[in-house]
């Protein structure tokens, strides 16, 4: 087997005291242990298959080829996808088997590999591009992220992800404690945006209007503006201007929503219709 590359060898050796995200653990995943993210040292893959529910730029007529992944660095309370990204459920696959799906998917007509977060398994998700690549992987990679994100990890991936889709969860420090269970949330996010705008720019999409490189960022848009949201929306105009954004107006009561008053109302379709529109006239792409 050919050796791999040094990045990819870094990120394995990062699980020994485990800081392949934000939080860093410091467990020793390579050897079982669990991090927050609730998973050692493979990676788990709860589905793989073309998904025609993403943006528009990233679906086309065989749509996004998705790899879900179990577990995540996050604990957000109103989660829509818990019983995968909190309980970590789903089949162990290792690297080699992660290659063979994305050109599989790649092979179907799928206009691009999307990662469903990888933070927590981004050694995994390294190699797996790298092997698949070797394989004859053309389309491109999506690293589908929830925004909390290692600058050091990221640098990992260059040259291994094409297009960034991260969220950008909250612009208030206090909500990302109360409703993800993170500290640090808006400046680790705005860092880790920086990064990954400078790796690969704004969005460029080909004749056929579909992604081909660079930065789409999600902002969920919560009830009684617990997020911030035009503070976020600022944050990435001047972290990767002229990006693409998706300001999302899907919000529901998931998961542990019903512990906090605040959050069992949605988001009115006027306030969504205005963060839109506030996002464009800053000079961001929508994409919604």
């Amino acid at each position: 087997m050919t050796e791999l590359p040094d990045n990819v060898k870094r990120l394995r050796e990062m699980m020994g005291g485990c800081g392949l995200c934000p939080r860093n653990c410091g467990v020793d995943r390579a050897a079982g242990q669990l991090g927050s993210c609730r998973v050692g040292p493979g990676a788990i893959v709860t589905s793989a298959g073309a998904h025609f529910g993403e943006e528009p730029v990233l679906v086309g007529p065989g749509g996004s080829g998705t790899i879900f992944f179990g577990g995540c660095n996050l604990h957000c309370v109103f989660c829509q996808n818990f019983d995968i990204s909190q309980h970590a459920s789903g089949t162990p696959a290792s690297p080699r088997q992660i290659a063979e799906m994305a050109c599989s998917l790649g092979g179907r007509g799928c206009a691009n590999v999307n990662f469903v977060s990888p933070t927590h398994v981004a050694h995994a998700v390294a190699e797996a591009v790298v092997l698949a690549r070797r394989d004859g992987l053309a389309v491109p990679v999506v690293y589908n992220c929830g925004g909390y994100e290692s600058v050091q990890t990221l640098r990992l991936l260059d040259g291994l992800v094409e297009i960034y889709m991260p969220d950008f969860k909250y612009a208030d420090a206090g909500a990302g404690k109360k409703y993800s269970d993170v500290d640090d949330y808006p400046a680790v996010a705005e860092a880790a945006l920086g990064e990954m705008y400078r790796q690969v720019g704004p969005l460029k999409t080909d004749a056929a209007k579909l992604a081909v490189r660079g930065v789409l960022v999600r902002h969920l848009v919560m009830p009684n503006d617990l997020a911030k949201s035009r503070e976020v929306i600022d944050i990435v105009a001047e972290a990767a201007p002229g990006c693409a954004v998706n300001v999302m107006g899907q919000y529901r009561p998931a998961y542990r929503a019903e512990e906090f008053a605040e959050l069992m109302r949605r988001p009115d379709w006027k306030t969504v219709r205005s963060l839109r529109d506030y996002a464009a006239s800053s000079g961001l792409i929508r994409v919604d």
